[in-house]
């Protein structure tokens, strides 16, 4: 069975975001001041064969942790749908 993986990485709400303050910035020099905080993180998109989706979901959260994020520094998030 195809399944379809969407996977989102943001940086931990602990760690400096250099991109999200550049963000910021750059929102503020086209006079959008009302933006309090900006997070840049990264989605990635996964069609992947599985035998169900309990191994589909073994499957994105291996990739998730060993090769999409860098754990110590950014958490993880993934919806799986049947394609």
């Amino acid at each position: 069975m195809k399944f379809f993986a969407e996977v989102e990485v943001m940086p931990h709400k602990e760690i400096l975001d250099p991109q999200g303050k550049a963000v910021k910035l750059g929102l503020q020099n086209l006079g959008i001041e009302e933006v309090d905080d900006v997070r840049v993180g990264k989605q990635i998109n996964l069609t992947l064969n599985a035998e169900n989706e309990d191994e589909a979901k073994e499957k994105v959260e291996k990739a998730c942790k060993k090769l999409l994020a860098n754990v110590i520094m950014e958490s993880y998030s993934y919806k799986i749908t049947q394609s």
